[in-house]
């Protein structure tokens, strides 16, 4: 008898002990989840003031995009400690089992193991504290750049206005532009920008020749693309190119800045005969922006060329939970929050992807509506990384056919053979758009078109899809691994 119950007095302790710090844990969490985000207002707010300003000390930017990559960060962390344990809530889905992609980065948080949930926020912590130490100088200094006027937006109709996450290489292209050449060199400066499709570099260059400084440096900014520049000479361009500004009583100085936009590669022979016909016909002082997929404009330039890269996955989460959820605070809806940075982590940081999917969760803030279209996106890219090895988003941007998730069962699959830009306004826009397609049962054309996206900000393009429709069953609703109770 004495064996039993000093058995169950060691259970009893040891259960209690084991309580004890599962409470202290959580304590010691809640405490410093409280302090990570009171040094997140204050970077928050440090870094809102910095791009309220003209900076133009190079190593002041340097030092504002490592307190930027450190707010994307540490809201990243904060957001994942906050909101993961959220997520699996059978009660709201009913059953429901989300199956998450392998290929996700995103894993659990919290509430799993709370002493190493609390290590990783006092990491964070300590990290972010050592970044606003070393921003001492950087405050301090400025207060000695000019304001940038512009009327106060809420975060959502400011991101949904302007580029996001692209100031360092903004500034990049900008310190190029207006830096001055030598005055024995009359030749214009050449700057290769290169990209994946659709990552922005057009937009990055429309955004700098919005600037005033930029407009007030050239007399002229001309835009060419890839299906103008066949000759290979300047002076038979002239009336093809696309006017962006020109400023007549700025024509004393006549400065020009060139902007090529190319489809693919261009031989190097046609560019020495482009570049040598700029060379005579521009004025000193001149530019050439060179924009591409390709990494072998790099060749072409007089200055470093300009890798654009995706987001990384911290920055992209802030970005597409303001396209999710506008002005909704997410804070007041945890299992949505939750739901959202898993649909995020299957977007491969695509900003298209944020805009179109962003836009369907914005219009429907529902619990079983986002676990219905985790479960659609996440059983869609699954299978093209089964069947093509390569998640839709890389095949989508090398051209490369993909099929089209859609949330009702039909007798046809949809495909997308070709997104391309729609250059020329004679042509007549589709009303049918790829969200119709995604959240519609209808069935279509064999071949038709759709559009991909409209941006909302500079240079507002429209993106459109040639699509292919073909009878049977869509491949996610014949692979799904578990049918969706809704």
């Amino acid at each position: 008898m004495e064996p039993l119950l000093s058995a169950i007095a060691s259970d009893l302790v040891s259960r209690a002990m084991s309580l004890v710090i599962q409470r202290y844990g959580r304590s010691k969490a809640e405490e410093t989840e409280q302090k990570l985000q009171r040094v997140l207002l204050r970077i928050d707010a440090t870094v809102e003031e910095a791009e309220g300003r003209y900076i133009t000390n190079k190593a002041m930017l340097q030092q504002l995009d490592m307190l930027r990559q450190g707010m994307y960060q540490g809201h990243y962390m904060l957001d994942t400690f906050r909101y993961r344990g959220h997520g699996d809530d059978d009660e709201v889905s009913g059953g429901l089992t989300v199956a998450l992609p392998r290929f996700s980065s995103a894993k659990p948080f919290f509430p799993f193991s709370v002493s190493s949930n609390v290590k990783k926020l006092e990491k964070m912590l300590d990290s972010l504290e050592a970044l606003m130490g070393d921003m001492q100088e950087f405050v301090v200094f400025l207060e000695g750049y000019p304001r940038i006027c512009r009327q106060p937006y809420s975060t959502y109709l400011i991101l949904d206005k302007v580029m996001f996450g692209r100031q360092m290489e903004m500034e990049t292209i900008r310190n190029f532009l207006l830096r001055q050449e030598a005055a024995s060199d009359g030749n214009p400066g050449v700057l290769p920008v290169f990209g994946a499709a659709r990552v922005g570099k057009s937009t990055l260059v429309e955004h700098v020749c919005l600037d005033e400084r930029v407009r007030g440096h050239f007399s002229s900014i001309v835009v060419f693309t890839g299906g103008d520049l066949g000759a290979g000479n300047m002076a038979a361009l002239r009336g093809s190119g696309v006017i962006k500004h020109q400023d007549v009583m700025a024509a004393s100085h006549g400065r020009s800045l060139v902007i090529i936009e190319l489809d693919g590669d261009m031989e190097e022979g046609t560019w020495r005969r482009l570049y040598s016909s700029a060379a005579r016909a521009m004025e000193h002082g001149s530019k050439i922006i060179v924009t591409s997929q390709s990494d072998k404009i790099t060749c072409f330039g007089t200055a470093q060329a300009l890798r654009l890269n995706p987001l990384p996955q911290e920055a992209y989460w802030y970005f597409f939970k303001t396209r999710a959820f506008g002005s909704a605070n997410p804070d007041d809806q945890p299992k949505l929050a939750s739901l959202g940075m898993e649909i995020a982590a299957t977007m491969k940081c695509s900003f298209m992807g944020a805009n179109i999917v962003g836009g369907l969760m914005r219009t429907n803030l529902n619990i079983r509506f986002w676990r219905r279209l985790l479960q659609y996106i996440s059983d869609h890219t699954s299978i093209h990384l089964l069947k093509f090895g390569e998640h839709p988003t890389d095949l989508a941007q090398r051209g490369h056919p993909v099929h089209i998730w859609r949330m009702f069962r039909t007798q046809h699959h949809v495909t997308i053979c070709k997104i391309y830009q729609d250059r020329s306004s004679k042509h007549m826009v589709p009303k049918l758009s790829l969200q119709d397609i995604h959240t519609g049962c209808d069935t279509y054309p064999a071949k038709f078109c759709t559009i991909a996206w409209r941006s909302t900000i500079p240079p507002y393009y429209t993106y459109l899809a040639t699509c292919a429709s073909q009878p049977g069953c869509s491949m996610v609703s014949k692979k799904r691994p578990r049918q969706l109770r809704v």
